[in-house]
């Protein structure tokens, strides 16, 4: 089969691999469907993220067709259509009895196109099968479903959640890019007064104001607005969506005081936090890796038409235009792109 092979810093390559096997009775062998690309994928290739050996494939977003189960998978069967959640739990270890799936000590966690093996691939072996895929529902399509398995319920829990986000809030989203938009999507649950989006690109501040949001603007005038809509008092909550110092610390800028800063971003080098200004002011930083224990909800609540994630997915390909898909992606300021969807033969046929 062929798959995306990361070959180390700024490398990468669409070769023929071995096909994935079985290793543990609790795996599943899913064909990949469908499958997107992160921004996590594009820190690796930066070298932010040293533990991805060379050799690795990447990936960790994906829907597909089961085809084989262990003997000891209970809940998942071949031929079922699963999401692949980027986060797998072993559902033993005392963080994932408490939910925290993205801490398992059993083998899980953040491992597909980590320290295993990931999704960009014609097919993928699936750890703990049972606790890390969710057989999808038939009005959901591929694509949309493809925005629940990282971008949503890490916006939700690392961004929404940890931020303590309250009906009636101001929140500002630093970096309109894809993990940045599904944070604007799903505050909406929490009825939020209003939202600012924070971007230096003017094709995602238009893609923030087309999703729902209230004001989109670039780096330098979000202190100037922010002020003018709380009386100079600040956001109550602040989410950074950018992987950047300077997108970090323009956020703890824009706060009020016993207000919440929830860090979303990937970083790859230390960023400054100014205690001599924030000591003083009660302000809550957050920061983490998703668990997804929210997907099936998030799920449901597609199904249901609840959510509307149709804005996300800007760019569709088939799975052996891989190159050409992290191309776009990469230069997003320049292509627009948001999430790209790569669809295998299979599924499209």
């Amino acid at each position: 089969m062929k798959a995306l092979v990361y070959g180390g810093v700024g490398h990468r390559s669409w070769v023929e691999v071995p096909e994935p096997a079985l290793k543990d009775p609790e795996d599943a062998i899913v064909r990949v469907d469908a499958v997107t690309i992160c921004g996590t994928d594009l820190h690796i290739l930066k070298g932010d993220v040293p533990e991805v050996e060379p050799g690795r494939i990447l990936g960790h977003e994906a829907v597909g067709t089961v085809l084989e189960v262990g003997a000891s998978v209970r809940d998942i069967v071949v031929g079922q259509r699963v999401l692949i959640s980027c986060i797998s739990a072993c559902g033993r270890c005392r963080y994932c009895k408490q939910g925290q799936y993205g801490q398992c000590l059993g083998g899980g966690g953040w491992v597909l196109g980590h320290s295993i093996d990931g999704t960009q691939a014609e097919r993928v072996r699936v750890p703990f099968a049972d606790h890390s895929l969710h057989v999808l529902p038939d009005n959901v399509s591929d694509d949309d479903a493809l925005m629940l398995a990282d971008i949503l319920p890490t916006s939700y829990e690392v961004g929404v959640l940890a931020g303590r986000t309250s009906p009636g809030d101001t929140m500002v989203v630093v970096g309109a890019g894809p993990i940045g938009l599904a944070a604007l999507i799903t505050a909406r649950l929490f009825s939020p007064s209003r939202v600012i989006m924070v971007d230096p690109a003017q094709s995602r501040r238009a893609s923030a104001l087309a999703a729902g949001a209230d004001h989109a603007v670039a780096p330098e005038e979000a202190e100037a607005l922010v002020a003018s809509l709380t009386e100079g008092a600040g956001a109550d909550v602040v989410v950074a969506a950018v992987g950047a110092p300077t997108s970090f610390e323009l956020g703890t800028s824009l706060v009020r005081a016993g207000g919440h800063v929830a860090n979303v971003g990937v970083h790859g080098e230390p960023a400054t936090l100014h205690l001599e200004t924030l000591w003083i002011k009660d302000v809550t930083i957050t920061t983490g890796l998703v668990d997804t224990r929210t997907t099936p909800l998030l799920l449901r609540l597609l199904s249901e038409k609840l959510l509307d994630v149709s804005s996300l997915c800007t760019h569709r390909f088939g799975l052996d235009e891989m190159q050409d898909a992290y191309d776009v992606f990469s230069r997003a300021g320049d292509t627009g792109a948001l999430k790209v969807a790569l669809f295998s033969p299979e599924s499209v046929a």
